[in-house]
């Protein structure tokens, strides 16, 4: 489908004639991958999701990620970063937007290989992007954000009942958890208003999907999402990844790794773990987006039944985070110190 496409796109970057048919990448929920083999080399290709470039602040929000992703570059945090043409990162050809990367022979981890050395190398690799010093754009940014109120304020109700004539089993879950839907959305937005005005560069969606790994060297991946954020919320969602939230399976010690890593590594931990507990709004956003894609709102036909799945393993995934609270504030509040964290899973060596 995408052959015709990939071709013009391999000459007008006079990239060299393909030698073999494009291949797509797995891993993304939101846009297609695909590697390119050519004469000069091997390249990704990441073609954006047009649903997600309509939206009015895509493009800015793109360019922002760019300098974002330069100032990494200039700091030699271990990236893939997009290559440039003409000045430009991000290129455009028959009205597809799209990001180039030089190939980087590595793979993602699946949750389940996820090992303590992988928490100590990521928290410190976190540490280092919050502590890069971003000048006089990220004091406006701070300036201009510090005080804003950031809400959840999504109507559950009416996802269920448009998915009572749709998809009767995800209106049955949203049913049956319709109350801690709506009690998760209203803690969170409370505990929002607590966090610290403190900005940050942030990845945004670095977990672990987003970083290739050769043995012990790493590249972090999909950049589109950098932006300033708090840090504190990045280091508690982003630990939360690496230990086993998305099996619905934290692995309390690797848990406690990542932040004491994050902490040696001179990144600043949080007064009030609490607080960040209940601000990670993040799986009721991602619920919220793939509920309307079950419905077919404002995405393609093929990505219904990823809306679909991605429904239910979310779904599973807020049940299991409220379950897990005392576990896991009970592990952060003894952080500093791994070895005296009281957990109900061993490490996994």
């Amino acid at each position: 489908m995408y052959d015709v496409l990939l071709e013009k796109i391999c000459r007008q970057l006079e990239l060299g004639t393909l030698t073999a048919p494009p291949g797509p990448l797995s891993g993304g929920y939101l846009h297609k991958m695909y590697s390119l083999f050519t004469w000069k080399g091997r390249y990704a290709v990441k073609l954006l999701n047009p649903h997600i470039m309509r939206r009015e602040t895509a493009l800015e929000n793109y360019r922002r990620a760019e300098r974002l992703e330069r100032i990494l570059e200039e700091n030699q945090i271990p990236i893939v970063p997009a290559l440039d043409f003409g000045g430009k990162k991000m290129q455009e050809t028959c009205g597809q937007f799209f990001y180039l990367y030089q190939w980087y022979e590595g793979r993602a981890l699946r949750p389940e290989e996820i090992r303590v050395f992988h928490c100590t190398q990521m928290g410190g690799l976190l540490a280092r992007i919050h502590g890069l010093d971003t000048g006089e754009e990220a004091g406006a940014m701070q300036d201009n954000t510090a005080d804003a109120a950031w809400e959840v304020l999504t109507d559950w109700d009416h996802y269920m009942e448009l998915l009572s004539g749709k998809n009767r089993e995800l209106c049955l879950l949203m049913k049956e958890n319709l109350s801690l839907l709506y009690e998760v959305q209203e803690k969170g937005n409370q505990a929002a208003r607590k966090l610290s005005p403190v900005r940050a560069i942030c990845h945004n969606d670095l977990d672990n999907k987003n970083v290739l790994w050769r043995g012990e060297d790493c590249r972090i991946i999909d950049l589109e999402c950098l932006d300033y954020g708090n840090p504190f919320l990045e280091l508690y969602d982003t630990a939360l990844y690496w230990s086993g939230i998305e099996l619905c399976h934290i692995d309390y010690c690797m848990l406690g790794v990542f932040v004491r890593a994050y902490a040696e590594a001179g990144g600043r931990l949080p007064e009030d773990w609490e607080v960040l507990y209940h601000s990670s709004l993040g799986r009721l956003e991602w619920l919220e987006y793939n509920v309307r894609r079950a419905l077919g709102m404002e995405c393609s036909e093929e990505e219904v039944e990823i809306g679909i799945s991605q429904v239910r393993h979310t779904m599973a995934q807020i049940i299991y985070y409220h379950e897990a609270k005392e576990y896991i504030l009970n592990c952060l509040g003894q952080a500093e110190d791994v070895r005296t964290c009281h957990i109900p899973h061993r490490c996994q060596i």
